[in-house]
């Protein structure tokens, strides 16, 4: 009680200074205090706080794993379930769009007859030699073709060895 019957005393500059000087050394009590305190106590409560940082730390990690876990599945289920109804609702679509196509578009358009002179008329035999020339110039490229293909084959094979 005599500090604060002191500063009700003293003019108000003498009164800041004199709080001011207080708390510098209440400052230094503290400083002194933690000192001792870390010397002799604080080494067991920094291993308990590590320890029950370690304990909180390994449950959260736990926890928001579970977490992202759940999410990550559910978020496959939802692709898949998206995917099987777009690709469900799409093929719809298409085949309404090919009956439509199919059924309805052949009986509405008007029937055209090409000009002769537009039309490509051949001969029965002449289509016959063409199919038959088709056929031969396949069979000689595939014939050719072989023999590249194992000589490239054994050149590879001897520049890996």
């Amino acid at each position: 009680m005599a500090t604060s019957s002191y500063a009700r005393t003293l003019p108000t500059g003498e009164a800041l200074l004199a709080a001011s000087r207080q708390v510098w050394l209440a400052g230094l009590g503290a400083a002194v205090v933690s000192r001792e305190w870390a010397h002799n106590e604080a080494g067991q409560v920094f291993r308990t706080l590590v320890r029950e940082g370690t304990a909180i730390e390994a449950r959260t990690f736990r926890i928001v794993g579970d977490g992202i876990e759940t999410g990550f599945t559910r978020a496959n289920a939802l692709w898949r379930r998206t995917r099987d109804t777009v690709t469900g609702t799409v093929k719809a679509y298409a085949e309404t769009a090919t009956t439509l196509v199919r059924e309805t578009l052949p009986r509405n358009l008007p029937k055209l007859d090409l000009p002769a002179t537009l039309r490509r008329v051949m001969p029965p035999k002449a289509k016959a030699a063409r199919a038959k020339r088709a056929v031969k110039s396949r069979t000689t490229r595939a014939k050719t073709a072989a023999p590249r293909t194992v000589k490239r084959a054994k050149k590879r094979a001897t520049k890996r060895a």
